[in-house]
């Protein structure tokens, strides 16, 4: 599952709108389309569209793996996405599917990708929980039982090492960018900023009141991208990574920290 793997240490995992299909579906294919990688022109959107019209790529307990072929060779690439409220996807179990994982697939690549999608397969069979994906609250959540997924799943010692070095890299982050005396009693919250020329910031988060704050700042995307955090109130906001889209627009996934108020202690006084 080294693609399914690459996708998360690249920073291709988004939380996807609502239980929208065809939505969900197109955010991922633009994703895909915008990896240097992949060919100029290619119409990663209109071929998965005609491939899912064809019949449902949904492999049971929350998963779905739309794929689209290449005449040409080249990597195969993924992107993946999470529905907090699940997308009805014709699935043989009659269960929403959770995680959408996205493939373009040269010709090249057609044997890489039917190994990779049998060991999901695998892993998914072997699953006790057919709950689990369901029970998700949040990106981060999702992006770490992917982790396990894939270790798990995996014969190799590599894959494992991949994975503890992308979580490392997201504790590193953190610590990076706050105060020694900030590391316990941490909040954290995922957060997708989509940002534009003449257009209002976008943010996506399960904070309300923190949506509210970073819709409000001034040039955030330009602050994200020159300096990589920034404080609002009592969040750090720090950005994980960007990815460009047509139009200038810009995808930043982002990690908010908020250190829980310590309780004041209270002195008794003498009577």
């Amino acid at each position: 599952m080294n693609s399914l793997l690459e996708a998360l240490q690249e920073g291709r995992m988004v939380e996807l709108p609502d239980g929208n299909k065809d939505q969900a579906l197109t955010i991922l294919a633009n994703l895909i389309e915008a990896v240097p990688s992949v060919p100029a022109g290619t119409d990663m959107t209109g071929t998965i569209m005609t491939r899912e019209g064809a019949g449902s790529t949904a492999l049971g307990k929350g998963w779905a793996c739309p794929h689209a072929r290449l005449g040409n060779e080249g990597d195969l690439v993924c992107a993946v996405g999470w529905s907090p409220s699940g997308i009805e996807y014709g699935a043989p179990d009659g269960k929403l599917v959770r995680i959408v994982a996205m493939y373009l697939v040269p010709l090249n690549q057609k044997n890489t990708f039917l190994r990779e999608v049998s060991g999901v397969a695998k892993a998914l069979q072997a699953q006790a929980d057919d709950a689990m994906w369901a029970g998700i609250r949040d990106l981060t959540q999702a992006r770490n039982a992917l982790l396990d997924m894939i270790t798990v799943g995996s014969e190799s010692a590599v894959p494992e090492a991949r994975a503890r070095m992308i979580r490392l890299e997201a504790r590193q982050a953190v610590v990076e960018h706050l105060p020694a005396t900030a590391l316990t009693g941490l909040t954290l919250q995922a957060v997708t900023i989509v940002s534009g020329p003449k257009l209002k910031p976008v943010v996506l988060s399960q904070h309300q009141d923190l949506s509210n704050r970073l819709e409000s700042v001034t040039d955030l995307a330009g602050i994200l991208s020159k300096q990589g955090f920034l404080d609002v109130g009592d969040w750090r906001i720090l950005s994980r990574g960007s990815t460009p889209y047509a139009a200038e627009r810009v995808v930043f996934d982002c990690l908010a920290v908020r250190r829980v108020p310590e309780r004041p202690v209270i002195v008794p006084q003498s009577v």
